[in-house]
């Protein structure tokens, strides 16, 4: 489970292709080894990955992950390459801030980035979404995108806006984002139950 802080950017070092169509990834980051270890989890652009393997380096560490080919399939790893930037975020702990939402690190699709404009000091960013999961986002909610905990200000029939104040565009991948780039979505867990129930409602 995650809150969608995110903590860290790390940088894609290696991809190995593996039989059958996993890939393994080599990621650095500056987290401190001696706070990981093999099995932990961390979100990686939001999508929860298992350190199989990690070692220190320079400043911080290089962890090694497993993406199967239906995660290589349904969110943008399949589309990383040596160099990408990633947002990272370590698993929430008990007693820890929940700052931004529960989040599962279970990215359910990708939303397109369709507009980017500055708004004030922030940007605001614009995202079209599969009409499939339109319907789970709402106004004032939260989605995670790339990993990060966001409140949506309005949303039409297959899109919505965020804005991104300074901070996040600074420590996080954001930045970097451009139209036309796909972007791991999370819907609100709320609103994945709320949407089962109301199937069984009659």
């Amino acid at each position: 489970m995650f809150t969608g802080i995110v903590t860290d950017v790390g940088k894609v070092e290696e991809i190995e292709e593996r039989p059958g169509g996993d890939r393994r990834l080599r990621i650095s980051a500056s987290y401190d080894p001696a706070s990981l270890e093999i099995g932990c989890s961390i979100a990686c652009a939001g999508a929860c990955l298992t350190v199989i393997e990690f070692a220190p380096r320079d400043g911080g560490v290089q962890f090694l992950v497993e993406a199967s080919n239906e995660t290589l399939q349904q969110t943008s790893l399949g589309g990383w390459k040596v160099g990408t930037r990633v947002n990272l975020e370590r698993a929430l702990a008990m007693g820890t801030e929940l700052g931004g939402h529960l989040v599962t690190g279970h990215v359910d699709g990708l939303a397109e980035v369709v507009e980017r404009r500055p708004d004030g000091d922030s940007e605001r960013f614009v995202f079209r979404v599969p009409e499939k999961l339109a319907p789970y986002i709402a106004g004032k909610g939260s989605v995670a995108l790339d990993g990060t905990s966001l409140t949506v200000n309005e949303c039409g029939r297959l899109d919505f806006g965020v804005n991104f104040i300074p901070h996040t565009l600074t420590v996080t991948t954001w930045g970097e984002r451009q139209v036309g780039d796909r972007i791991n979505l999370e819907i609100d867990l709320l609103a994945r139950y709320v949407a089962r129930l109301m199937e069984f409602k009659d």
